[in-house]
């Protein structure tokens, strides 16, 4: 199959004329000027979330489950807040939002259940790797993790036939790895689904962190700043993506031994199964 010479597209172009994909997650930012607001309190955050009653609810279902396993029921925002942060509850607001901001798109080849699936559950592990590293970055793993393929689907919501082609390409390889997927999208339309996710997220203003892990995801050779998450993302990427993840372990350059590979695999494995359908209920 013949590859078509990229078209003059540009990262710009693809972001310009959507006022609901240029639109920032609005909530999310209200809830980091109350944090970095030191006249600010828990309970000030707990009004922003509360104004939204489905969310509100959305996100009690999350700290009430086995994930979190606390010993009795959350009823309310402000209590939720008192046990798990208010950052941590940010980036839960902010992982439901974009969710469900990019969960009915036009003629994907590919279930949006399994997408969200395997995003999940490589936050589940970038989170259990950064644990398990030192907690370098515990505010932000989780959220690199999820969105690290935002991308994809930015293609499909622009530049559906772009993106089918490139699918269609990809499948038609009986092996296929991240960097060949990457070739082909800058062969196809000119620019690659991590430099496009990254501009989204630059876009709305997301922290720097998020923006680098995932314009680095294709760069394991990258050796600057944000490259230690950067690793950690693209190897929780291939946990979620592999049956027998080990040798992944050797090529990010990171000493775990099989033992903390499947300690981390069991421990998201049960994470995972906690809080995937309030994520994304069955649609």
């Amino acid at each position: 199959m013949l590859i078509s010479s990229p078209p003059v597209l540009t990262i710009a172009d693809l972001l310009r004329g959507d006022l609901q994909l240029a639109s920032p997650p609005n909530i999310y930012f209200a809830l980091k000027t109350i944090i970095d607001d030191p006249t600010k309190g828990p309970g000030d955050a707990a009004f922003v979330i509360e104004d939204d009653a489905s969310l509100a609810a959305k996100l009690l279902k999350i700290v009430n489950s086995s994930f979190y396993g606390f010993p009795s029921q959350i009823v309310s925002i402000a209590k939720a807040i008192a046990l798990i942060g208010t950052r941590e509850l940010q980036n839960l607001v902010l992982s439901t939002i974009i969710i469900e901001r990019f969960s009915d798109l036009p003629g994907q080849n590919f279930s949006m259940h399994d997408f969200w699936s395997a995003n999940l559950r490589c936050a589940l592990m970038a989170r259990e790797l950064d644990a398990l590293l030192g907690k370098k970055y515990p505010d932000a793993a989780f959220l690199c993790g999820l969105i690290h393929n935002i991308g994809h689907l930015l293609f499909y919501r622009r530049i559906p036939e772009l993106a089918r082609e490139v699918d269609l390409l990809l499948q038609s390889r009986i092996e296929v790895d991240s960097l060949d997927q990457v070739q082909i999208e800058q062969r196809v339309i000119g620019f690659d689904h991590y430099q496009a996710g990254a501009e989204l997220c630059r876009l709305w203003k997301l922290p720097e962190i998020i923006v680098e892990s995932i314009r680095l995801h294709a760069f394991p050779d990258h050796a600057g700043p944000y490259a230690d998450i950067a690793a950690m993302v693209r190897l929780a990427h291939n946990f979620s993506t592999m049956d027998n993840p080990y040798a992944a372990v050797t090529g990010n350059g990171l000493n775990l031994a099989a033992e903390q590979i499947g300690f981390i695999k069991d421990k998201t494995n049960d994470e995972f199964e906690a809080i995937f359908k309030l994520f994304y209920p069955a649609q």
